[in-house]
């Protein structure tokens, strides 16, 4: 799984707009909606400035970074008028939430930028640059040292394949990273936080889903369905087990309906070796309360799933470490707490 560092993933969209637009803004969100203006639609490979001419010595009135939208006005040399930034606040109305790391909402502005880094819905080969340019900015951000923005603009960028080139083989693909870069990111934030170690899920914020939701709902029965479904998952889990078995018992349950619903699904043999791994936690505590019928129903269930494993994924790594699993639980090992005969 890829994974960043939250503070060097999360961008800043520090944008000076000097230019008010709310009502083009609106229009703009309803032309996209209806496909009127798609042509006009572009995003940015790079960093542009937004100028009041079509003069680097002119007044700089905006910044648009890589990924966020501009709707092309008018062309003039190496110069192109845009309406910038006409995307910023559009989650907050669709999903209930803003872009994450959009720290403040930016006002659309118009202006000028070179005409270079523009990739529109009609650019040869867009959908593999854009794709491209997204792949390698996720990779840069899972480096120690990443470049600051880099996960934010790769997000944006996974976004801008499947929304400008649908029918493209790399569209499902590029939905999916696209929300997985932003589960991920968001997920460090809530993990950073004190109620991350209640027991309780609802006592915790949850990680934000629409993206991951929209990928199960325009790409069902894929694989990337079965991934969005199994990160969700953590929005159910519990942040600190406590020593009690009510949260492995839980979870144990969520993982094997995952396994049900999705049987052949890339995730699935992970599922189903977490469940594995928490009922044989169940067994130690079961054993510490000497409640010997189930720690002998526990114990049973292990030997069950790792079977099933054994079964259907015999190649998988979570195979072999599920079987490893259930060895120790009929040794009689301790899985949870300390074991030290």
């Amino acid at each position: 799984m890829r994974q960043f560092h939250v503070k060097q993933a999360v961008w800043s969209a520090t944008l000076l707009a000097t230019l008010c637009l709310p009502a083009l803004a609106q229009k703009q969100k309803k032309d996209k909606s209806s496909g009127y203006d798609r042509s006009a639609r572009a995003t940015l490979l790079h960093d542009a400035n937004v100028y009041v001419a079509a003069d680097p010595n002119t007044q700089r009135i905006s910044l648009v970074t890589p990924g966020h939208e501009v709707v092309v006005v008018e062309r003039s040399g190496p110069w192109v008028k845009v309406f910038a930034n006409t995307d910023i606040g559009d989650d907050q109305d669709e999903d209930q939430k803003a872009d994450f790391g959009d720290d403040a909402v930016a006002t659309p502005s118009s202006g000028w930028i070179r005409d270079k880094g523009v990739v529109n819905p009609s650019t040869p080969n867009g959908d593999a640059i854009l794709y491209g340019a997204a792949a390698n900015l996720e990779e840069l951000a899972a480096q120690p040292h990443a470049p600051k923005g880099a996960a934010g603009a790769a997000h944006l960028l996974y976004r801008r394949v499947a929304e400008y080139f649908p029918d493209s083989p790399l569209a499902p693909e590029a939905s999916w990273r696209s929300a997985d870069v932003r589960w991920q990111i968001d997920r460090l934030d809530i993990k950073s936080l004190p109620s991350a170690k209640e027991q309780d899920a609802s006592l915790r914020p949850n990680i934000y889903d629409g993206e991951l939701k929209r990928v199960i709902k325009n790409h069902p029965g894929t694989k990337f369905a079965a991934m969005a479904a199994f990160e969700m998952l953590d929005n159910k889990l519990c942040g600190d087990w406590q020593g009690l078995p009510k949260c492995p018992e839980l979870e144990t349950n969520l993982y094997e309906k995952y396994a049900q619903q999705f049987p052949d699904g890339p995730k699935t043999p992970e599922a189903l070796y977490n469940a594995a791994y928490r009922q044989g936690v169940l067994v130690t505590m079961y054993t510490v309360e000497e409640n010997r019928k189930k720690a002998e129903a526990a114990t049973a269930r292990t030997q069950s799933i790792a079977q099933q494993l054994k079964t259907k994924f015999p190649q998988s790594d979570y195979t072999a470490r599920a079987i490893s699993i259930a060895y120790k639980v009929q040794q009689g090992i301790a899985l949870y707490g300390n074991d030290r005969d």
